[in-house]
């Protein structure tokens, strides 16, 4: 069994990994830091089907929480195997608009967050000559999205810091790899109207708009055995809205 820590598991993508995981067998320790009761219910969920769920509460923009939560981990479960930093805000704002706070919120939650989550797991990973990590970026990381200046250079620094630990750790049987999602039907996007889903269908070669379990089925194929030799990538699950 796994030990398989997801950020920002309450709703959406994380809470679509965090079921995948849990029913394939792994022990799932599922983030929140606002949303208790969603996280709480999802563990609910799970244990009551015979799967082992965990709600751990950390705000992973804050490395004394962070460290917390690994503390916790560790003392009766060693460790983490497989990682998941899929913690993330967005806003939508004119960059000349976006302020001071709008800015360290976005860059703490969404590139630091997952920082501060890598440096903790990696010493029981690289003891263990083993681990999977797999970071949540954007297509906006990939090519920059109007009125999304912090959100898209947060996105960005998450591919950079993905390539470059890759590159570190890969001697320690450890792997690090990025997602790109497109267009995902989550509580991020519940501000655009049905006439914005149908444009950006319209878009998309595939002709469709993708869903949380597009986005977790490919984290989970990542943290697999079978995809060691796989590291450093960036994968564009979009689509193609993105090529």
């Amino acid at each position: 069994m796994r030990n398989v820590l997801i950020t920002g598991a309450s709703r959406g993508i994380g809470a679509a990994a965090a079921r995948l995981f849990a029913q394939n067998g792994d022990r799932v320790f599922a983030n929140y830091n606002r949303s208790e009761d969603a996280a709480l219910s999802l563990c609910r969920e799970l244990n009551e089907k015979g799967y082992t769920a965990l709600p751990l509460k950390a705000d992973v923009s804050n490395p004394d929480e962070v460290r917390r939560m690994f503390d916790t981990i560790e003392k009766e479960y060693r460790g983490i195997d497989v990682l998941v930093n899929n913690a993330g805000i967005a806003q939508a704002k004119l960059f000349t608009d976006i302020t001071d706070d709008d800015w360290n919120k976005m860059l703490g939650t969404n590139l630091s967050g997952a920082f501060y989550c890598c440096r903790a797991a990696l010493p029981y990973m690289i003891r263990n000559h083993s681990g999977r990590i797999i970071n949540i970026s954007s297509m906006w990381g990939q090519t920059g999205g109007s009125c999304e200046v912090h959100y898209s250079a947060a996105k960005a620094g998450i591919i950079g810091l993905t390539k470059a630990l890759a590159k570190e750790e890969g001697l320690s049987g450890i792997t690090v790899n990025c997602i790109a999602p497109g267009v995902i039907k989550t509580d991020m996007t519940s501000n655009l109207t049905e006439e914005d889903f149908s444009a950006l269908r319209d878009e998309t070669p595939t002709g469709t708009i993708g869903t949380p379990d597009d986005i977790a089925r490919t984290i989970f194929f990542l943290a697999e055995e079978a995809s060691g030799f796989i590291t450093g990538q960036v994968v564009g699950v979009n689509g193609g809205i993105v090529i």
